[in-house]
């Protein structure tokens, strides 16, 4: 990936000109002047010239010399007992082994004991994370007996799946047992609720707290889970 990274920085018209220009002010020792600006620029080649004139050998060297810079950056990124493993796979397992190594060491030294607050109840009755203007209401709302609209929502919908469920359970079984002329308007009805209890659904993800979104009804899984 650095290696390749480098190359388009080596082969791009762009970056070759600045890499002049940046060596060109390094070789004068600080800035051009102005009066060695415009003949420099005039009597510099193109960009283009340049780069076809450039031998390869040049060119791997300096593709190395980026490559390695690349790599040192994402060395700097990574804890230190994965830095310097140039060949080896880094994934997010490997960091999360290193983490739980330090969170064994560190208990192994006793980092974790006579920690402010030990043996004592934990404080619940703020949420760090959460906005403080969020959390404010719902302290408010909890120490008046009520819960956010979302909160009662996700009780009322759960309650009508579980007796639509029961009520579809039924009719399929009055179904199987030969009833079929009830099964038809039962059907329909259970279709118009399904599409009710769909549309709370729907409201209630777009009010819930991220993560905690549901899934609607589906009439064909639901009607495969009866059937079996």
């Amino acid at each position: 990936m650095a290696t390749w990274l480098a190359r388009i920085i080596v082969t791009s018209p762009k970056s070759s000109s600045l890499i002049q220009r940046s060596s060109a002010v390094v070789g004068l020792g600080g800035s051009m002047p102005r009066w060695a600006s415009s003949s420099t620029a005039s009597s510099s080649p193109s960009p283009s010239s340049s780069s076809s004139n450039k031998s390869p050998k040049a060119e791997k060297k300096l593709v190395d010399r980026l490559s390695a810079v690349i790599d040192a950056v994402n060395d700097r990124k990574l804890p230190p007992e994965l830095r310097g493993q140039r060949d080896s796979v880094r994934s997010e397992t490997d960091i999360i082994n290193v983490v739980e190594q330090r969170i064994w060491h560190s208990m192994e030294e006793g980092q974790f004991e006579n920690l402010p607050g030990k043996g004592k109840p934990l404080n619940l009755s703020t949420n760090p994370h959460a906005d403080p203007a969020e959390d404010t209401l719902y302290r408010i709302l909890s120490k008046n007996g009520c819960a956010p609209e979302w909160v009662e929502l996700n009780k009322e919908i759960r309650s009508q799946i579980s007796e639509w469920r029961s009520t579809l359970k039924k009719a399929w079984a009055n179904r199987c047992n030969g009833d079929h002329s009830t099964w038809i308007e039962s059907s329909e009805a259970l279709k118009a609720q399904l599409r009710d209890i769909n549309n709370k659904v729907f409201r209630y993800n777009l009010i819930v707290p991220f993560g905690r979104q549901m899934f609607g009804l589906q009439w064909e899984k639901e009607m495969d889970r009866v059937k079996e």
